[in-house]
């Protein structure tokens, strides 16, 4: 028995990389998961997996640009289980690039995944918790805002926000009811660098990774950490790098 046990936790980003750790780890822990994705077909293989392994799982396919997924996500379960206790906002893209490259688009992504998505899960999620009564919101953020770097100004921008938006709704908060988390991962051996279109920054970004990234497992151990706090300890902000990253 763990204090994740029994817990009801939903995961957006959860068909790869830090999302599929965090889901792993939290159900080999005793929590029923909630996986949250675009890519239906390898949440439907991780869940089985999970479930194989004895594990409670469901999917839902998810759009966090898209309010009404995050509704759903949520929606399903409490459905399936009756609640919700956590919600890890993990999706994220890294549309990153010189500035002077005008990525226009690539910036509007951003903000619609890493900024946008993370608030369509609050509204989605916030009105179980306060109905409950209790509730946890865990957010991936990033160590790219912590230090500003080139090429990630819009990028780090949007997780600043995030770190913003996260501070000032836990002021708000401090009633008892929800708890908020934010963890900041430096490089992790994830896709992200997959959404990246400038190729020689994201050549450049592997390369980062390949000397220096951390395993997905890491920061999953990282959310499991505050997500197993007692209720009335609130593990506000983390960042987890690599050591040997500057």
């Amino acid at each position: 028995m763990t204090a994740i046990d029994g817990k009801v936790i939903a995961i957006t980003g959860a068909s790869s990389g830090i999302g599929e750790a965090t889901a792993r780890l939290l159900a080999e822990r005793g929590a029923a998961v909630v996986l949250g994705a675009r890519r239906t077909h390898r949440l439907d293989e991780l869940a089985q997996d999970i479930r194989d392994r004895g594990g409670r799982a469901i999917t839902c396919a998810t759009d966090v640009t898209r309010r009404e997924d995050l509704d759903r996500l949520v929606g399903r379960a409490v459905a399936e289980f009756g609640r919700l206790d956590v919600l890890v906002s993990n999706a994220g893209i890294s549309k990153i690039g010189p500035m002077t490259d005008l990525d226009v688009d690539g910036w509007s992504a951003m903000i619609d995944v890493n900024l946008r998505g993370v608030l369509h899960g609050i509204a989605a999620a916030l009105p179980v918790f306060r109905r409950q009564g209790r509730g946890h919101l865990v957010t991936t953020v990033s160590t790219s805002g912590l230090k500003i770097v080139p090429h990630q100004a819009v990028y780090a921008g949007t997780k600043n926000a995030v770190r913003t938006l996260l501070e000032g709704l836990r002021q708000e908060s401090t009633d008892g009811v929800l708890r908020t988390t934010a963890i900041s991962p430096g490089y992790v051996r994830t896709e992200l660098a997959d959404s990246i279109d400038n190729a020689q920054v994201r050549e450049q970004i592997r390369r980062n990774m390949d000397e220096l990234a951390i395993d997905p497992e890491a920061v999953a151990r990282v959310v499991a950490f505050a997500i197993e706090q007692p209720d009335d300890v609130e593990i506000g902000e983390v960042t987890i790098r690599p050591a040997t990253q500057g």
